[in-house]
């Protein structure tokens, strides 16, 4: 039992070591794996590379091909490379002084990899279009050019900076990006403009403009309050003296008062709920969101004073403005400058005294001169500068010249302005569509839609702008609430038509055009009809006439061969009434000069009103009963007394006479008469305008496809005539340049053809093709000579026997015969002498063109190497 008993307690101790051992073993096996992983960590940290400066110097990886950038893109000159060391330096400098500051954007990569100083990617540029000598017109290309790409991270500057010229082809780029093109063409143009690296609210970073109002809509109320503004005139009548009560007038102005400040403050309540439902949820990176635009400085190109440009919107702002809420630093083509004042509170109490190194640390030496000096001192400064030139210094280090190639926008570039030609913006209850010009067949360039509510769901009014329009539409609006359509047009349409307002979709309504009236003969400014009426203004017409209005009875249809029209437009409407007013006419006296006449054609009367006299409260007038055979003329029996009635403010006036009565109403029946003709006119330019409109109501999208665009002589892309004058033009240059071609034929291929056109050839051979080429040459030039001495000789001997043969008949010829042997013996002496000319030019000329082939065959690289 004790053996089995040791037995047992050796198997036990056995079990506890193998246990013992598997359990170190394990840990062994653990520990080797930490180890490994440690060694895997290690190698793969000892692979990272840490600049010493930056993280915007990191070097990344070019994109696309580097061979296709110029040598500046891809290498750095003696003096950036100076220059990249002075930032590097002036960065750790920068770091060690002020460690809690962000980093700062100094040298970036450009497209090919490569460090370079954001000073030099700046590429002053102006460019031949008038547009961008501007910086509205600048801000608005850019902004509508480009296509944003937001920062990744928000809040950190970008470590690529790519070229102005990257940006222009890929039409994309970084707010960074936007604002070196910006500041380049601002630069060029004479601004004193700077690229600055701040920061921005959350909307302008991310170009979010769905709470800002669409600038279109701005523009439309300064129009209307220019135009409210125009019609208050200075000197005016002064209103007659009020009799009321001033204690009720004062209770009055008491409760209209009460009543405007209750309502100011419902107003006040109401817009203030509604900022709250529109006040967009806190941003948790308010003041750090990095973002760059343009700084303008005041004194080039007469700027009043400073402002700053959003190259993403391309809006301006005041230095003042709540949307920028601090500055880093500005640059130009010239110098870096850190901004040193405090931010915390925005920009509204900066300066931008450049030249102050308090307020601004600069870069560069030398280029630290006041931007605020006035002109005088400037020159005060460069007098004395011209005088210290003896003891100046050495010139100090200068920026180098910009590695940017020469920035170059096409005329379709300028076009076409948004990538692919069109562009959507989301405004406050608004949004804009934009195109390019002859993208769309009907010409539309811009839309503008307003709505009634903050989703956009509800359309209120449309507008519309065109451009090269065939019918000169220049812009269409439609209200969608009341279905009314306004049409607008540039001077030279048809019937001079300036404004055109209609309700779309429904017929026989109201409506009212205005016309260019200097460009119509009869003077027409504004014609309003309804179905009862229509009513027409005109300005300066040579007989003062501005007003008249006629009113039409219910239509009746034209029965013709006892059948009734299809066709509702021949429905017509007769005539009722017609009043015209004449302005005063100072040739005349007020008693006869019409003020007013009034046709009631359904009662056969005319009523005449004659302007007031000076000294008269009340005008005189007539009334007129037209006889019933009222169209004889001769007929004077059927116009009696009782049908005028004539009332006269002076009293001591003589009577009218019957026969002075009856002459005023027959002209004025003959006015009558021209004045319906005149209306009918009217309603047929009219029924052609509203056939118009109601085709184009009717089949818009058909109609669309129909509409003809105005193509510039000039614009040789779209123009047809002009491009099928190109292609002749160039067409005849090639058949010009062929022609040349063929007068240089090869004289040696003949030749060569007979020696089966060998690859080399021999001496003998190179000798024989210059003497059988010589010889050929020869043989032509004795051939051509033996023809012309063959004509010569023919002109002459025939000559000669035209001269026996007068001699023979002179006795009895006749004057025309002789008159014609003296034409003919002109006309043979003039062939003599151009031939004998022509036959010694050719003598003299045959031994130059017998040398110049000699020349020309021991020049001939196939044989000169047997002929010299």
């Amino acid at each position: 039992m004790e053996v089995l008993l040791e037995v047992e307690s050796e198997l036990e101790e056995a079990e506890l070591l193998q246990e013992v051992d598997e359990e170190e073993k394990e840990e062994k096996e653990e520990e080797d794996e930490g180890l490994r992983e440690l060694r895997e960590l290690e190698e793969t940290l000892s692979r990272v590379r840490i600049a010493p400066s930056a993280p915007h110097l990191l070097v990344q990886k070019a994109e696309g091909d580097q061979s296709e950038w110029p040598v500046s893109y891809r290498q750095n000159s003696t003096q950036e490379k100076l220059l990249l060391a002075m930032a590097d330096n002036f960065h750790c400098q920068y770091a060690h002084l002020y460690p809690d500051r962000k980093p700062l954007l100094l040298c970036p990569v450009n497209e090919c990899g490569v460090q370079k100083f954001v000073s030099t990617t700046l590429r002053p540029t102006l460019l031949p279009y008038p547009e961008l000598y501007h910086w509205q017109g600048c801000a608005s290309f850019i902004s509508d050019f480009l296509s944003l790409e937001p920062l990744d991270p928000p809040v950190d500057p970008p470590n690529k900076l790519r070229s102005p010229t990257w940006v222009l082809r890929t039409q994309r780029g970084t707010c960074f990006e936007f604002s070196t093109l910006l500041c380049s063409l601002l630069l060029g143009a004479g601004y004193n403009a700077y690229c600055v690296s701040g920061y921005a609210v959350k909307e302008m970073c991310l170009l979010n403009q769905s709470r800002q109002e669409c600038p279109l809509l701005k523009s439309q109320v300064k129009e209307e309050l220019e135009e409210q503004k125009q019609d208050m005139r200075k000197y005016s009548v002064k209103p007659p003296r009020d009799l009321q009560s001033s204690f009720e007038h004062r209770q009055e102005e008491k409760r209209q008062e009460d009543t405007r400040i209750a309502l100011l403050s419902k107003q006040q309540e109401a817009q203030r709920l509604q900022e709250e439902r529109e006040r967009p949820p806190p941003d948790p990176l308010l003041g750090l969101r990095v973002h760059c635009w343009v700084l303008v400085l005041s004194g080039n190109r007469e700027v009043p004073e400073n402002f700053f440009i959003d190259p993403l919107a391309g809006h301006s702002y005041p230095t003042t403005s709540e949307k920028f809420l601090g500055i880093e630093s500005i640059w130009n083509h010239q110098n870096y400058w850190v901004n040193m004042q405090d931010c915390r509170f925005g920009c509204a109490e900066m300066t931008y005294d450049l030249a102050d190194p308090v307020k601004w640390e600069y870069l560069l030496c030398g280029s630290n001169q006041s931007i605020l000096l006035i002109p005088d001192m400037k020159k005060q400064q460069e007098a004395e500068k011209e005088e210290d030139e003896e003891t100046e210094e050495p010139k100090v280090f200068e920026m180098p010249p910009s590695w940017v190639s020469k920035i170059h926008i096409s005329q379709e570039d300028m076009e076409s302005r948004c990538p692919g030609g069109m562009k959507l913006i989301q405004y406050r209850m608004a949004t804009v569509e934009k195109f390019a010009p002859y993208l769309l067949k009907d010409g539309l360039v811009t839309r503008l839609t307003t709505y009634d509510d903050l989703e956009c769901t509800q359309p209120n009014t449309v507008g519309e702008w065109y451009k090269h329009r065939h019918d000169h539409l220049d812009e269409r609006e439609l209200k969608k609430a009341t279905n009314v359509t306004v049409e607008h047009f540039r001077p030279g349409r048809s019937y001079a038509l300036k404004c055109h307002r209609y309700v779309t979709l429904v017929p026989e309504t109201e409506r009212q055009m205005d016309f260019y009236s200097h460009a119509r003969a009869d003077g027409l400014a504004s014609r309003v009809e309804t179905p009862s009426e229509m009513t027409e203004t005109f300005i300066d017409r040579p007989d003062f006439l501005h007003y008249r209005h006629v009113v039409y009875g219910k239509r009746v249809r034209a029965v013709e061969m006892g059948e009734m029209p299809n066709n509702p437009e021949q429905v017509q409407r007769p005539i009722q009434k017609v009043v015209e007013r004449f302005h005063r006419d100072g040739s005349k006296a007020a008693s006869e000069d019409v003020a007013e006449r009034e046709f009631l054609l359904s009662e056969d009367r005319i009523q005449v009103t004659y302007h007031k006299e000076e000294d008269r409260i009340i005008p005189a007038w007539m009334n007129f009963i037209k006889p019933h055979d009222a169209g004889d003329s001769q007929n004077t029996n059927a116009f009696t007394p009782q049908m005028a009635s004539i009332f006269q403010v002076d009293p001591f006036k003589k009577p009218c006479k019957n026969l002075f009565l009856y002459k005023t109403l027959m002209a004025l029946m003959k006015e009558e008469e021209s004045v319906l003709m005149r209306i009918k006119d009217s309603e047929k330019e009219l029924h052609v305008t509203v056939c118009q409109v109601r085709a184009i109501l009717a089949a818009r999208q058909q109609e669309e496809s129909a509409v003809e665009l105005q193509i510039s002589i000039y614009n040789t892309a779209r123009n047809e005539k002009a491009r099928c004058h190109r292609e002749a033009l160039e067409r005849l240059a090639e058949e010009e340049l062929l022609r040349k071609e063929e007068k240089e034929l090869d004289v040696l291929a003949p030749f060569l053809a007979q020696l089966g056109d060998p690859e080399s050839l021999t001496q003998q051979e190179v000798l024989q093709l210059r003497t059988d080429c010589l010889a050929e040459l020869k043989q032509r030039l004795i051939d051509r000579a033996n023809l012309i001495q063959a004509r010569f000789e023919k002109e002459t001997l025939e000559l000669q026997q035209k001269q026996q043969w007068y001699q023979k008949n002179q006795l009895t010829m006749m004057k025309e015969d002789e008159d014609a042997y003296l034409a003919y013996c002109s006309n043979a002496m003039f062939r003599i002498s151009i031939l004998k000319l022509r036959l010694s030019r050719h003598k003299d000329k045959a031994p130059q063109k017998y040398l110049a082939l000699d020349e020309k065959l021991r020049r001939d690289p196939r044989l000169a190497h047997h002929l010299w």
